[in-house]
């Protein structure tokens, strides 16, 4: 059973969409290796369109859904989107989508409008309405083509998100994901599993979409709010969750008096990863709920490299653990040399069982995260002795707010471009909710307020990728040959911190 606010869904009738689906999939030519862009909420129709998608051989394409047009119209147009499902209320977002596209419309549920303070919208739509398009098929009976794993975009060293495009598994890597699934996750049959986060990120994507074909009951938040979290454990007798750090942060800044009030007994299995979580958080997690809490790290590039038990951790705090199984990591330093226990360098790493992967028309940037068959996501970090893996600091310039990887060249790019904006840098400081807040030192003509800035950022990228913070300053740090010296604005901010990332 599939839950989402007051609806349901059984297994059976999943299934049966997801056949329809794939078979409207293959009515409009989509097969394998083709695209199918995703602009939706958390809802039934995310997983169906998703394993439809997997079972005609296409890519699921999950995107964003608080990212404004023109960065939708890029990825629509990057993936080579053959269709697009997409919530009601989110319609605005593909005014400028490539022409022609075709757009499948489903109704905005509910619990979806509700939590996010949703007018009604009954239509007219452009394109087809999802369920009355359902019903056009008859559930797909050709055998499934090599199912591939949705295409998740991350952000890129050009500032442009790029699409993580893997090649489809064998059955016999088929296998090997999931025992690692089983094993960081939690995910075998017949657990009972809630999705707080949304599912067009990477590790809820992966969550959820596994959760939807093993689970005994499943249980979709439309949007995280700690005390219901607390209320869909007790009510559904959850055993298996994956959180961000942002979320235990929030969880934890409830009364003790609403802490106490709900039974979480059922749990068995809570993972976090994403962003770097402060070591107090998750000894007070560990605390409250039990040595239940595991954490892995990884990268969607790369895979889960490490797995990283409460018990494993509380014996060595601030481990990620060790090697899963067909990981391979070195830590190299800026000649290449593989670096000795303790000492930090760049990690590399693959995940041997994983197909191999491109980002989507950009092979040279995945040659230029490759050396000798590893890829690195600009990640410093060190082992030790007995092949614990540690984190020390990130060689790019990469923020992770909230679990939210960002990347500040496309945030520049776009304030360079802000009329009186004379120079700029934006990095991350430290924010005790998110982990990490994004900071814009600006070089500015006279005149020129924040507020301008600000507002005319705003229109040009999501929300999140707006800075919290703006500093103004008579010259940015650079050096003779122009080169922005970051750090030099960014370390004040963390002398004192105890970074652990």
């Amino acid at each position: 059973m599939i839950v989402s606010g007051e609806r349901s869904l059984t297994r059976d009738a999943l299934q049966d969409r997801i056949r329809r689906a794939a078979a409207g999939f293959a009515g409009l030519g989509i097969g394998a290796g083709d695209g199918v862009a995703l602009l939706l909420r958390n809802d039934f129709a995310f997983l169906e369109a998703s394993h439809a998608a997997s079972l005609v051989g296409a890519y699921a394409v999950p995107i964003n859904w608080h990212w404004k047009p023109e960065e939708v119209a890029y990825l629509l147009r990057d993936c080579d989107a053959r269709a697009v499902v997409v919530h009601a209320d989110l319609l605005p977002l593909l005014s400028e989508a490539p022409e022609g596209l075709p757009v499948l419309v489903v109704r905005t549920p509910p619990e979806c409008a509700a939590a996010y303070d949703l007018p009604n919208d009954d239509g007219p739509w452009p394109g087809e309405e999802w369920e009355a398009w359902l019903t056009r098929y008859a559930p797909w009976d050709h055998p499934a083509q090599a199912a591939r794993e949705s295409m998740i975009y991350t952000s890129g060293t050009t500032g442009r998100p790029k699409g993580v495009r893997r090649e489809a598994p064998s059955p016999e890597q088929v296998a090997a994901m999931a025992r690692n699934r089983a094993l960081i996750y939690g995910l075998r049959l017949g657990i009972r599993a809630v999705v707080p986060g949304p599912l067009y990120h990477s590790a809820p994507n992966s969550f959820g979409l596994r959760a939807a074909l093993l689970a005994e009951h499943l249980v979709l938040m439309p949007r995280f709010e700690p005390e219901a979290l607390l209320g869909l454990i007790e009510r559904h007798r959850v055993d298996t969750l994956f959180l961000v750090p942002t979320m235990m942060v929030r969880l934890l800044r409830l009364p003790e008096a609403v802490r106490r009030r709900y039974d979480l007994s059922s749990l068995r299995h809570v993972t976090h990863a994403a962003a770097p979580c402060p070591p107090d958080v998750k000894r007070a997690m560990i605390a409250w709920w039990g040595p239940i809490i595991h954490e892995f790290y990884g990268a969607t590039d790369i895979g889960a490299l490490t797995a990283c038990t409460s018990a494993e951790w509380l014996a060595k705090p601030g481990t990620l653990g060790r090697l899963t199984e067909g990981a391979v990591l070195k830590i190299l330093d800026d000649a290449g040399q593989e670096c000795p226990p303790g000492v930090p360098g760049e990690i590399f790493a693959r995940v041997a069982y994983l197909p191999d992967f491109t980002y989507h028309k950009r092979d040279d940037e995945r040659r230029a995260v490759e050396r000798d068959g590893l890829i690195t996501a600009g990640d410093v970090g060190y082992v030790d002795v007995e092949g614990d893996l540690f984190l020390c600091d990130r060689k790019r310039d990469m923020v992770i707010s909230g679990g939210v990887n960002i990347y500040p060249a496309e945030i520049e790019a776009v304030l360079i471009g802000i009329p009186g904006v004379l120079d700029c840098a934006v990095f991350g400081i430290p924010d005790a909710e998110f982990g990490e807040a994004l900071c814009a030192a600006l070089r500015v003509e006279e005149g020129t307020s924040e507020s301008a800035v600000r507002a005319a950022l705003q229109t040009r990228v999501a929300n999140y990728k707006v800075p919290r913070r703006f500093t103004f300053h008579a010259e940015l740090p650079r050096d003779d040959s122009g080169k922005l010296l970051k750090r030099r604005l960014r370390d004040p901010y963390w002398e004192g911190v105890g970074r652990v990332i």
